[in-house]
């Protein structure tokens, strides 16, 4: 398959291990026109995933991301593919082992290769693992799609999707090794004591006397702790509930939600992904397609109006409002 599809579009080839757990992390960014699962590196052609999964015929589990690198760089992308592995990992990742489940960066241009290189040298250098880092950087080769039921499978089996992501270990682990690390004492001298109530101890500010309930701006709201951005006003409307409420995240791969069992009631309690702040709660009662209630503190976000966003570091996040 040729790397470039258009004067506009690229490929980019990842294995990280299971392909059902590397589709989510990119597919909704802005830039991302496609990602499809399927196998590479190997022998075999048009492998069956039996066949892969034996490890006899050489196949990697892999993504391949069809992308416009003028919105979402290849850069971009490689430093959202470190942070869904172990890259010390030789022998599988987590508690799939065997050669399908290795991990590696399949480069199509020389531009690609030099970018990935680098990034593996940056990664090692920082000193955030104690062992050396062994994911390979191949040239790309012969890309197979996978079965169709493993497209998009965390879409089609939603449920088996979360628990086989937590009970593969994957997900402890990039909470661990990815999860912006807390200085309490920074953060109580940066934010409001509502700001660090609300975000660190899981308080709720009052309704109705909040800074976002009836704001109507144009722009994204991020994590007013680690900066990710969460929720955009096209998806913000007006429940009555006294606090700001969406129909949806920008991504919903940026918040991660919990069993809340406080104050005698079952509640499903909404953290931002990299800052594991505490955002709010969502309820099955919304009025967009997939009927939920984003009910989230004004103290756990700060606004970036539409025509601040670039120069703060989020242009690809413009298109939204094209």
């Amino acid at each position: 398959m040729n790397n470039t599809q258009s004067n506009t579009t690229e490929l980019a080839t990842f294995a990280g291990g299971c392909f059902w757990c590397m589709v989510s992390p990119f597919e909704e960014m802005p830039g991302i026109l496609k990602v499809v699962s399927g196998y590479t590196g190997g022998h075999t052609k048009n492998p069956t995933y039996e066949e892969v999964c034996s490890d006899t015929t050489g196949h990697y589990e892999a993504i391949q991301i069809t992308f416009n690198p003028q919105i979402f760089p290849y850069e971009k992308l490689l430093e959202l593919f470190w942070q869904q592995i172990d890259p010390t990992d030789a022998g599988g990742q987590f508690h799939d082992r065997g050669t399908s489940y290795r991990t590696a960066i399949f480069y199509h241009t020389e531009e690609q290769q030099r970018q990935a290189e680098a990034s593996k040298q940056t990664l090692q250098a920082s000193g955030r693992f104690d062992r050396p880092i062994v994911t390979a950087i191949i040239p790309a080769s012969e890309f197979y799609e996978a079965e169709e039921y493993h497209q998009g499978y965390h879409k089609k089996n939603p449920s088996h999707y979360k628990r086989y992501r937590k009970g593969s270990g994957r997900e402890d682990f990039i909470e661990t090794h990815w999860s912006s690390v807390k200085d309490k004492h920074k953060l109580k001298n940066r934010l409001t004591p509502l700001q660090y109530e609300v975000t660190q101890n899981n308080a709720t500010e009052p309704p109705f006397q909040n800074d976002f309930w009836d704001h109507h701006g144009e722009g994204i709201y991020v994590d007013i702790v680690s900066g990710e951005p969460l929720f955009s006003s096209l998806d913000k409307y007006d429940s009555g509930c006294g606090w700001p409420s969406f129909t949806r995240p920008i991504r919903e791969y940026n918040v991660k939600e919990k069993t809340d069992l406080t104050h005698m009631m079952v509640r499903t309690e909404v953290r931002s992904k990299q800052g594991d702040s505490h955002l709010g709660h969502v309820f099955e009662d919304g009025p967009g397609p997939n009927g939920l209630r984003y009910c989230i503190n004004s103290a756990a976000l700060r606004f970036v109006p539409k025509e601040d966003m670039a120069g703060e570091g989020y242009s690809e996040y413009l298109r939204l409002f094209q």
